[in-house]
């Protein structure tokens, strides 16, 4: 039969569940592990993708669990089915995937007698289901007077309904990006700032959230600087760009959901590791600029971050930075690569990597990031924060406001210097990415060239290097281990079978 069937194809879409509560819906325990989904019959009154009932004679497909036989009983009309299915100590309160009771699903059918049976063996008469309705309000919804007016009577409450402000009325418009909130586990830390991602868990898939909560979904501001972000990140596949999951907006409180990395954030990572390695800092300063490259030549509109810091960069577990954060800042667009803070933007002005037009709120382009990533490379090498021991707010000033510039201390050798500028003077001089990026490449191949020489030079006795060159035998030396390591690398990066393809 076709409930079958689509039982069958319920079962595909299991999965594991805390008996803790989530968000702020109240759950009731259930005996089972694993839930599937009841998709038979009418469903909640505030699940805006199913609503049409499927009329036709039910026989009780086999192997079901309990849960979902005690559901399909309770479907059914079959008070004396449900009954037993009690007395054998099936969880009266027992839920399916979308957190529906059978209480709920007797009351969208009409079921005086189950409904009377279920309170009578203590169901949780308030109990809400995945979208936030109660059997009172599926009875109400449908038409069930007799239901409806037997919970009534019984102290049931309606729940108060907020609807998100980007709720969708026709079912097909739901966003396929859309997931389940009761899919994700998030546990509540204190100290997380406003805004924030935080760690959760998706389908027992660590994963990073930024919910937005109970103030900011009646802000219009917070809205709109959702709504963009979202926008943003849905369009955005890179390497070096974090990878969009999905969102919850046709339920409170609204998320957006990314990828996790258990090594944090850049920030953290500097603040432990203080300088890094001239050559780890050339690859991370690399990775930034890909990342941003790809972001500023996004068509048809460039993505001007306007927040690059390294809180807004993340380290992933094969130590490959990404960027993120974009979209968080409200802009308006003058023209494709020029904009301005939209009105009512809010900036954090102790943030001591802004760019000196963001901070003045003037007319700016997409080289602020630049300038941005200019001062983060500068903490890399030098191991500490720009105009240190200042705080953040009066460094932010002075860069911004006075004109005030770190300067580099290493020698220039460790690093590029086409770029040991790149935080100095105003932000709309300062090259663009894709340039950033071949001055990074050339510098990295050669410092990699140079870990090549003095290498060979410490395997032939420590020569200098003018008769290091001068001998040609430690100079053919240093050839062989050169295509060795060229070899290496090849290798990695080329399967060790080649598999030909059938078109």
């Amino acid at each position: 039969m076709e409930f079958a069937g689509q039982l069958k194809r319920s079962i595909s879409r299991q999965l594991s569940m805390t008996k803790s509560g989530r968000f702020s819906f109240r759950r009731q325990s259930s005996l089972e592990a694993r839930r599937m989904r009841f998709s038979f019959g009418r469903q909640s009154s505030l699940d805006p993708t199913r609503r049409t009932p499927v009329v036709e004679e039910l026989t009780v497909p086999e192997n079901l669990d309990a849960t979902m036989q005690l559901l399909f009983m309770a479907s059914r009309g079959d008070a004396k089915g449900v009954e037993d299915l009690l007395g054998d100590g099936i969880d009266v309160n027992s839920i399916d995937l979308d957190g529906r009771t059978a209480l709920h699903i007797a009351a969208c059918e009409g079921h005086v007698d189950v409904v009377k049976l279920l309170v009578g063996r203590r169901a949780n008469i308030d109990a809400r289901d995945r979208w936030g309705s109660t059997a009172a309000a599926d009875a109400k919804y449908y038409g069930n007077v007799e239901v409806y007016n037997f919970l009534k009577a019984r102290g049931a409450r309606l729940p108060k309904i907020r609807k998100t402000p980007m709720v969708v009325s026709n079912p097909h418009e739901v966003p396929e990006y859309e997931l389940n909130p009761l899919e994700l586990q998030v546990r509540r830390v204190d100290g997380i700032w406003k805004g924030s991602y935080q760690v959760a868990k998706w389908n027992g898939t660590k994963v990073s959230v930024k919910i937005l909560d109970k103030d900011s979904s009646l802000d219009p501001d917070s809205i709109n600087a959702f709504k963009q972000e979202l926008a943003l990140l849905q369009k955005v596949r890179h390497p070096n760009v974090v990878q969009f999951v999905g969102a919850v907006t046709q339920n409170l409180p609204m998320m957006i959901v990314s990828e996790y990395h258990a090594k944090g954030d850049l920030g953290s990572y500097l603040l432990s590791k203080t300088r890094l390695k001239p050559s780890k800092a050339l690859r991370f300063a690399l990775d930034i600029a890909r990342g941003m490259n790809y972001l500023h030549e996004c068509k048809p509109d460039p993505i001007i971050h306007c927040d690059l810091k390294p809180k807004n960069i993340f380290l992933d577990s094969g130590g490959q930075l990404k960027v993120a954060g974009f979209g968080s800042i409200k802009l308006s667009k003058l023209s494709p690569d020029r904009a301005k803070l939209a009105h009512g933007a809010q900036i954090d002005h102790s943030n001591l990597y802004i760019a000196p037009e963001v901070y003045r709120d003037e007319i700016f382009d997409r080289s602020v990031d630049t300038f941005s990533f200019g001062l983060i490379l500068y903490e890399m090498t030098e191991g500490a924060q720009p105009l240190q021991p200042n705080s953040p707010e009066d460094a932010a000033k002075m860069i911004c406001l006075e004109g005030a510039r770190p300067f580099f201390k290493l020698k220039s050798k460790y690093y590029p210097p086409d770029l040991k500028d790149l935080e100095h003077g105003p932000s709309l001089c300062q090259p663009i990415y894709s340039m950033v990026a071949v001055i990074l490449s050339s510098f990295q191949v050669a410092s990699e060239e140079l870990e090549y020489l003095q290498l060979a030079i410490s395997k032939v006795g420590g020569k200098t290097p003018s008769n290091f060159l001068g001998n040609k035998d430690t100079f053919s030396q240093f050839n062989c281990m050169h295509e060795t390591k060229r070899e290496q690398k090849e290798k990695k990066r080329i399967p060790s079978e080649t598999v030909p393809v059938t078109l």
